[in-house]
C-alpha cells in the first residue's frame, strides 16, 4: 500500500468516475432513441434493435470497466488495474477501427440511402409494411412522398393532406388528382428531413466513437503509470523538501575559554 502517488491517484479515480458518467449517457441516449422511435411508429425500422442493444452493451460495459478501474486505484490492486488496461488497449483498437472508417463513409451516406429508398418507389405499390411507415412518416414529419408527392402515383394517402395550421403558414401545394381533382398536399417532401436525423444521429455515434477512443488512450497512460509505479516504488516521485535556508545553524567550532583561576 501506498506504492502509488496520490496526486495520480486521485486524477485515476477522477478519470473513472467520469468514464463511468460517459457510460450513463451512453445507456441514456439509447432509451431516449427508443422511446423517440416508438412513439413516432419506429418500431418497423429495419436494424433499429440491434442499433439500441450495441449502445446499452456498451454503455453497460464502459460502466463496469470504470469501476474495476475505480477499485484498482483506491486497493492499489495489480491484477485490477491490468485489467483495466486490456480493456483500454483492447478499446482504443476497437472504437479507431470503427470510428475511422465510419467518418470516412458518412459522406457518401446520402447517396447510399437516397438509392436505397428509391428501390421502394412507386409507394402505391410498396408492401405494406413500407406503406405505413411512409404514412407515419408523413404524418408526424408533415411531408408527402419521399422525394416527390409524385412517389405515390395517383393514390395520395390522406397522410399527405395538408391541416388547417400547415395552410395557414403556406406550407401547402395544390396538386392534380386523378385528372379532374385536386388536393391539397405538404410542400416538404420526407427525404431531406430524414436525412438530417440520419446523419445527425451518425454525428452523435462517430461523437461518442471517438470520446471513447481518446478516454481509453488516456486510461491507457494513467493505467501504465500507476503499474510502473507499484512495480517500481522507487521510482515514484518523490516528495522534495526545502531546506531551511535561514534557519540557524550550530557554530562550525566553538572558542574554548579557560575558566579564571581566583586566588592565584
Amino acid at each position: 500500500m501506498g506504492q502509488i502517488n496520490t496526486c495520480l491517484k486521485w486524477i485515476f479515480t477522477i478519470f473513472n468516475i467520469f468514464f463511468a458518467i460517459v457510460g450513463g449517457v451512453i445507456i441514456a441516449l439509447a432509451l431516449l432513441s427508443q422511446i423517440i422511435t416508438n412513439v413516432h411508429g419506429g418500431e418497423q425500422l429495419e436494424g433499429r434493435t440491434s442499433g439500441l442493444i450495441i449502445l446499452y452493451v456498451v454503455g453497460a460495459i464502459t460502466m463496469v470497466i470504470a469501476i474495476v478501474g475505480a477499485y484498482g486505484a483506491h486497493k492499489e490492486n495489480r491484477v485490477a488495474l491490468i485489467v483495466f488496461l486490456v480493456c483500454m488497449v483492447i478499446g482504443s483498437l476497437m472504437m479507431l477501427r470503427i470510428g475511422i472508417p465510419a467518418a470516412m463513409a458518412r459522406s457518401e451516406l446520402e447517396d447510399l440511402l437516397e438509392e436505397r429508398l428509391r428501390r421502394v418507389l412507386p409507394l402505391n405499390t410498396a408492401d405494406q409494411d413500407v406503406r405505413n411507415v411512409a404514412d407515419k412518416l408523413q404524418e408526424t414529419l408533415h411531408c408527402c412522398g419521399l422525394f416527390s408527392y409524385t412517389d405515390w402515383g395517383q393514390d395520395i394517402p390522406n397522410s399527405c393532406l395538408c391541416n388547417q395550421q400547415a395552410e395557414s403558414l403556406h406550407e401547402c401545394r395544390l396538386v392534380n388528382y386523378n385528372v379532374l381533382m385536386q388536393k391539397l398536399v405538404y410542400k416538404k417532401t420526407c427525404f431531406p428531413i430524414i436525412m438530417h436525423y440520419v446523419l445527425l444521429v451518425a454525428d452523435i455515434m462517430l461523437g461518442v466513437v471517438f470520446t471513447l477512443a481518446a478516454l481509453a488512450l488516456l486510461g491507457m497512460a494513467l493505467s501504465s503509470l500507476m503499474i510502473y509505479q507499484m512495480r517500481f516504488p522507487s521510482s515514484a516521485p518523490m516528495v522534495l523538501t526545502v531546506p531551511a535556508v535561514f534557519s540557524p545553524q550550530p557554530p562550525k567550532y566553538q572558542e574554548l575559554h579557560n575558566p579564571p583561576e581566583y586566588g592565584r
